[in-house]
């Protein structure tokens, strides 16, 4: 994939120094808060891999964000097709991030989300981008608000991929942003 800059930040490909971060974001009971699972050293080089073999072949994907004037990977942002919940049309891209804990609170997510959200409109030519979040996380939906996605309470779901034992995560909302108010958020914003 071709790197994209943003003003502070630069969305690639995973590289093998990036490991370490990738295993603490994965591992960390502040990020995975929301996951009914942690990843040890071998499942987040694999997740890693595979994400990493996914944008290869599309792309995009879960990209590595970088600050680009220290060179430090933070976490990942990135558009991805979403291919594991049975109700969602083939095709469907949703738009994701996770960051380490230091790294929160500083707009990364959302300068990054609005680069991929350009690149999956204008680049790809998306129709929709869609994004969902336990229904509980409101660090999540804040920053799915702020990109302009609506709220889809119609759409609402129990994640089938959460255990019954951990119920309290099984509830997600969804949201949704067409291409077309999209554009028109961009006109606004001139």
């Amino acid at each position: 994939m071709t790197p994209i800059r943003t003003e502070r930040l630069i969305l690639r490909n995973w590289e093998d120094c990036d490991r370490e971060l990738f295993y603490r974001i994965n591992s960390d009971e502040r990020v995975m808060e929301f996951f009914p699972f942690r990843r040890d050293r071998a499942q987040a080089d694999a997740k890693m891999d595979e994400l990493r073999a996914v944008i290869d072949r599309d792309g995009f994907g879960f990209t590595a964000a970088e600050i680009a004037v220290t060179g430090h990977c933070i976490g990942f942002v990135g558009i991805t097709r979403t291919d594991h919940l049975p109700f969602l049309p083939a095709g469907t891209v949703e738009i994701g991030w996770r960051l380490a804990p230091e790294f929160w609170g500083h707009g990364y997510v959302t300068e990054a989300a609005e680069a991929w959200l350009a690149y999956g409109f204008e680049t790809l030519g998306l129709k929709e981008t869609v994004s969902f979040a336990v229904k509980d996380n409101s660090r999540s939906t804040a920053v799915m608000e702020r990109l302009g996605m609506t709220a889809d309470p119609a759409s609402d779901f129990d994640h089938p991929g959460i255990p019954d034992s951990h119920a309290m995560l099984k509830r997600h909302v969804f949201y949704r942003l067409t291409g077309k108010d999209w554009q028109a958020r961009k006109k606004a914003a001139r």
